[in-house]
């Protein structure tokens, strides 16, 4: 029996590696043409790897989370409707040994020109097969807000849909004729396209493939959680006097720039740990209590678009740790050079409406985090405060902490907490610390 080596694929010209983020199969199982293998991350796509061969998973040679440069051997297949043991079965006419050991899977060449023609989202030969013997047309799978990484439209998303279609017509049919003008609503994979007119000195541009994974991931996060917004503002004079006190000596002493985000993100990961029940996902009807805290930052990059990168187990380092990894991860950020692993695992996420001058902001979830930090700018503001002589007017640095949260499993209590421990922290910050 001959081998098929099963590469990682080419998933553009700069992409050199990628993240197994799930394999599909196992040693000895029976796979057909088109059948997913495993699913694949970077940081520029994700997609589903179908098997090009038929035959036996002879070897499985990666794991999930392992990251694999282009080109690797992930898996090897032995040809021919067999078991394992059959090693005598002939090649398939279609690939013989030569051909199969210097194959590599180029998902691009998997779209017809049609589709290339109108987007740049990967359906898998299976949903593409699906959604063809069902009638599906590529319009209503561009419309779909699917379940896998970046808003993929998975196996299970279409065969809902198609479940939902066929109850939507049998209940049109059912009822009255006055009734069926009634325009339904839009439905959790269902994203409702509202009609735009467009001027003689309108432009018009085409989303870009990252901004069309931003905005697919936006409306299902939003169409999946019920989410509720809770405002705090904290006084952060003593972090500012800190910070302009030490931050020249720490560039000369550490070779970093001591910005905010580093001292803001240790006080959330404190806070994290402290409310467990924050740092969680949702499965359906369950409630995944996340082990590891992994702080997403979100980052503006030079091309206009947002990628957010993530400092593994936050609560674990302490503040020259953060910083070096804050200012690394932002660099390689807007530089659009981040590794797939370096974005991945996120558990919560902190977005800097401040930087842009902003006072606030209400942010969207990150699926599959269940709430997100906005921080917004720090500005001088008359407070009163109480003295052993009685009250007084006196400048402080202020700043408004906004926390959108999944009230699916955050209730308004659980939240408020969580958000009032994040300004304590930050509030009750020792302005004599040593760096």
């Amino acid at each position: 029996m001959s081998d098929f080596e099963i590469l990682i694929p080419k998933l553009g010209e700069s992409i050199q590696e990628a993240t197994i983020t799930k394999i599909f199969v196992k040693q000895g199982d029976t796979v057909k043409e088109d059948d997913i293998l495993f699913e694949v991350a970077t940081d520029k796509v994700d997609s589903e790897i179908p098997s090009p061969v038929a035959g036996t998973v002879k070897q499985v040679l990666c794991a999930e989370n392992e990251i694999l440069a282009v080109g690797k051997v992930a898996l090897i297949i032995a040809l021919g409707d067999t078991s394992i043991d059959k090693i005598e079965a002939k090649p398939t006419s279609e690939t013989t040994p030569e051909t199969a050991k210097e194959t590599v899977i180029d998902v691009e060449s998997l779209k017809s020109e049609k589709e290339k023609s109108k987007t740049e989202r990967f359906f898998s030969p299976l949903v593409k097969t699906i959604a063809g013997n069902e009638g599906i047309t590529l319009d209503e799978l561009e419309n779909l807000a699917g379940s896998g990484i970046g808003g993929r439209v998975q196996k299970n998303d279409l065969l809902n849909y198609i479940e939902r279609r066929k109850s939507d017509k049998k209940e049109a049919h059912s009822q009255p004729t006055a009734t069926l003008t009634t325009t339904s609503q839009p439905t959790v994979n269902q994203i409702q396209k509202v009609s735009v007119s467009i001027g003689a000195e309108d432009t018009i541009v085409e989303m870009d493939r990252v901004r069309k994974l931003i905005s697919n991931h936006m409306v299902m996060s939003k169409q999946v959680s019920p989410h509720v917004t809770s405002f705090v503002e904290a006084d952060l004079t003593n972090i500012v006097l800190w910070r302009n006190k030490v931050k020249d000596e720490y560039l000369v002493k550490y070779g970093e720039k001591l910005t905010y985000m580093p001292l803001f993100t240790e006080a959330v990961a404190k806070a994290l740990s402290d409310f467990r029940g924050i740092n969680v996902s949702v499965d359906g009807d369950k409630i995944i209590y996340r082990k590891h805290i992994n702080i997403g930052i979100a980052v503006a990059t030079n091309s206009g678009n947002l990628v957010v990168p993530v400092i593994k187990d936050a609560d674990n380092r302490n503040l020259l740790g953060i910083t070096k990894e804050v200012n690394a991860l932002a660099i390689a950020g807007r530089d659009e050079k981040l590794t797939a692993d370096q974005i991945s695992g996120g558990t919560f996420t902190i977005t800097n409406f401040g930087s842009f001058g902003n006072l606030t902001g209400t942010p969207i979830i990150n699926q599959p985090q269940a709430a997100i930090l906005a921080i917004g700018t720090i500005e001088k503001k008359p407070a009163v405060i109480e003295t052993i002589t009685g009250d007084a007017i006196v400048v402080r640095h202020k700043m408004m902490l906004a926390l959108s949260y999944d009230h699916r499993v955050i209730d308004g209590m659980l939240g408020g907490k969580f958000l009032r421990r994040i300004a304590d922290y930050l509030e009750q910050f020792e302005i004599d610390r040593k760096i």
